[in-house]
């Protein structure tokens, strides 16, 4: 009896060993990631640092945003996960930083659409000439609809994973000399704009000639005369003071600065849901930021800029009409894939939706 009764304690006490093991082996399971970035879903993440690269100063509406992407990833992160910001083109020019990110250097940019174009062709609709209303609202209801998306996925073409378009605000003209009034007063001129086919064909249509600039060098290469003007958003003509070199300013509604924050896209696949949504969580946040923070400085750059005593324009509606009925052809001619053709209908009838 006392032999039975050992081997029933010995059994026993293997039984809670062997149970008290898979207990411990579940506890394990649930704190492990599922990949770099990782969580379990219950909302423990991998120590991570992400690169996210821009081209404008600190003071700008875009790094306000892309400090509040950072808030909020790590807060949600609960600072496992983390932001490293790096603005004013602190990792290359545009294109470099373009290319930096296809190639997993950086892991989010955001970036002029101009910029990206030559990496995907399609993203190019967004620089079109007077393709958008001149209300900044109806604008971003677009870009953030249905069709605006569909164009975002493009960007998958080149490697990227688009995130969401950011704010830079509308275009403007600014020249030395000449106040310009119609396409034809381009004529003669030489225009600076960012490396991208569509801004060249722009100015090639109302008759002048645009040369690519590195955005670092437009300053100088207004001072020394080397380009008669340039087309950039209030807040970049004011925060680089392109004002104290150019003669005219000149409120076009011609076309607007929109930045696409995109991702390298095999970096974003390999991350798990949880932190995907966290990145989507933010990126919603940063941009909202971004136009808060643009449409309450803007008001106050127009004046400090008028304040500065160089002339200062605005495009009347007929002066509007005549570039835009002088800009409408060149959309197909340069937007003309069918899938392309497909799109820019899509983003007409958008358009006109959003206007009604």
């Amino acid at each position: 009896m006392k032999k039975i009764l050992m081997l029933s304690i010995f059994l026993f006490v293997l039984l809670l060993a062997a149970c008290g093991g898979d207990s411990e082996d579940a506890s394990g399971d649930s704190s492990s990631d599922n990949g770099d970035g990782g969580s379990d879903g219950s909302g423990s993440f991998e120590t991570l640092e992400i690169t996210f690269s821009h081209n404008q100063p600190i003071e700008s509406p875009e790094h306000v945003g892309a400090e509040k992407f950072k808030e909020v990833v790590e807060e949600k992160t609960d600072g496992n996960v983390t932001v490293s910001i790096y603005p004013a083109s602190q990792l290359g020019s545009l294109r470099e930083q373009v290319e930096g990110t296809q190639m997993g250097e950086i892991d989010i940019t955001m970036q002029p659409t101009a910029v990206v174009t030559p990496f995907v062709d399609d993203i190019k609709a967004v620089d079109l000439p007077y393709l958008w209303p001149a209300d900044k609202e109806e604008t971003y209801e677009v870009l953030d609809g249905e069709v605006g998306q569909e164009l975002l996925g493009t960007l998958e073409k080149g490697g990227f994973q688009g995130l969401g378009y950011w704010p830079g605000g509308f275009k403007l003209f600014t020249t030395s000399g000449k106040e310009i009034h119609s396409p034809e007063d381009f004529a003669g001129l030489t225009m600076r704009v960012m490396e991208s086919p569509v801004l060249i064909e722009q100015y090639e249509t109302w008759g002048g000639t645009a040369i690519p600039v590195p955005y670092a060098e437009v300053y100088n290469s207004l001072q020394q005369g080397t380009v008669d003007g340039q087309e950039n958003p209030l807040q970049t003509i004011f925060l680089n003071n392109y004002h104290e070199v150019q003669d005219n300013i000149i409120e076009s509604y011609h076309g607007t600065m929109t930045y696409v924050l995109m991702a390298n896209q095999g970096w974003y696949q390999g991350l798990s849901d949880d932190l995907k949504e966290v990145i989507a969580e933010a990126e919603e946040a940063g941009r909202t930021a971004a136009r808060e923070d643009l449409a309450e400085t803007e008001n106050d750059y127009r004046q400090q800029i008028k304040d500065s005593g160089v002339n200062y324009y605005e495009f009347t509606e007929e002066e509007i009409a005549a570039f835009r009925e002088a800009s409408r052809p060149m959309h197909e001619e340069v937007y003309n894939t069918p899938e392309q053709l497909e799109l820019l209908e899509k983003l007409y009838q958008a358009i006109d939706e959003v206007q009604k």
